[in-house]
């Protein structure tokens, strides 16, 4: 440091070249810089990673983990994959009735799809408490600390090149003034980067808590679908151990046709033929019948299964049960659609489509 002042007071004035920072300054900055562009862009991969679905990530990052520590809500409040599909054949399963063996298997699988949304859950709110949020914590205080002492250590070497250029206009106590300032600013800039790089052992450690969240996630994922996997194969080895019942056609009732007259509950001669389905007017009618109002036949369309409140710009809302008209196929998980005159995308999980777009 006193080197580089003694270099710096000798330097000839008249057209000297601005004040150059070290190498090893540098090089701090250099790996803060990376630091910084890192941790920003494991942040958002990390989002990605735990919710592809754009609007998903939106709630996430809203999302209040002490609440959910706490026990005051029971999952960060947006549907997940698996709780949607458990939520389907849970929901037919019933409906087949649970004295079938494909409705009770669904129930089953059903219940287990739901077990996994609720260890999803637990793992995006892991993750966000022991690994998202102390890295935001690093980029709003450490890095963005950093910073600030890089940014103001450049206006004070600005200060000191200018009136180093001035010397003999100005006092020479202002020059020296101005270059304690410029080492005062650059020893507090590079204090902070050193003590950065030199405690990264704690976002090794955030590292190793995204790690063990998974780990358990996926064990508890494991154990979950292992139990499934029992009672479907015990199904199917009770029902192939029970033996077949036959189907016995039951009697075909007799109708007694009587006095053309009288229908008497039978059938009358002077009854209309039904339309021939080769004339023109039945597939006429035929047609108009799979027909949903305000769309044609090959209209490609989707109808709500839940609400969707637009989350980011772009993004079209819509309620339950409402029928979307289908104009594209952003990827794997949004659409673009228009409704009620109003154009935007939505997530493809919060759909059922009826006419499929074209490939």
């Amino acid at each position: 440091m006193v080197t580089e002042q003694a270099f710096m007071v000798s330097e000839k004035v008249g057209g000297a070249e601005g004040t150059k920072l070290d190498d090893d300054f540098r090089d701090l900055e250099r790996k803060v810089d990376v630091t910084s562009k890192a941790v920003v862009e494991v942040i958002s991969k990390t989002s990605e990673y735990l919710q592809p679905n754009p609007a998903s990530r939106a709630k996430l990052s809203m999302l209040n983990t002490m609440s959910k520590i706490r026990g005051q809500v029971k999952n960060p409040g947006y549907p997940q994959a698996e709780g949607l599909l458990g939520e389907c054949m849970s929901k037919y399963g019933r409906e087949l009735g649970e004295d079938t063996n494909f409705g009770a298997a669904l129930v089953d699988a059903g219940e287990t799809m739901k077990r996994l949304a609720e260890v999803k859950d637990s793992l995006d709110i892991d993750v966000k408490q022991n690994f998202i949020d102390p890295l935001q914590g690093l980029c709003d205080k450490d890095l963005r600390e950093i910073q600030h002492h890089l940014k103001k250590l450049e206006g004070r070497r600005l200060d000191y090149d200018y009136k180093k250029k001035r010397q003999g206009k100005i006092p020479d106590e202002e020059v020296r003034q101005a270059l304690e300032k410029f080492h005062e600013s650059k020893e507090v800039a590079e204090t902070s980067m050193y003590n950065l790089l030199e405690t990264d052992i704690e976002q090794v450690s955030q590292l190793s808590s995204l790690v063990e969240s998974q780990l358990q996630y996926h064990r508890q994922a494991v154990q979950v679908l292992e139990e499934l996997s029992d009672k479907l194969r015990d199904r199917m080895s009770e029902a192939q151990s029970r033996p077949r019942r036959e189907y016995i056609p039951k009697p075909k009732p007799i109708f007694d046709f009587g006095d053309n007259n009288h229908s008497n509950g039978g059938y009358s001669t002077s009854m209309a033929p039904p339309p021939s389905r080769n004339s023109e007017s039945f597939f006429h009618m035929a047609r108009l019948s799979f027909r949903k109002p305000g769309l044609s036949p090959e209209q490609p369309s989707c109808k709500a299964l839940y609400d969707f409140e637009p989350e980011n710009e772009g993004e079209l809302g819509f309620r339950e049960g409402d029928i979307i008209t289908l104009t594209n196929q952003i990827d794997e998980n949004w659409y673009e659609g228009m409704l009620n005159g109003q154009s935007g995308f939505f997530p493809l999980n919060y759909v059922e489509v009826l006419v499929p777009l074209p490939h």
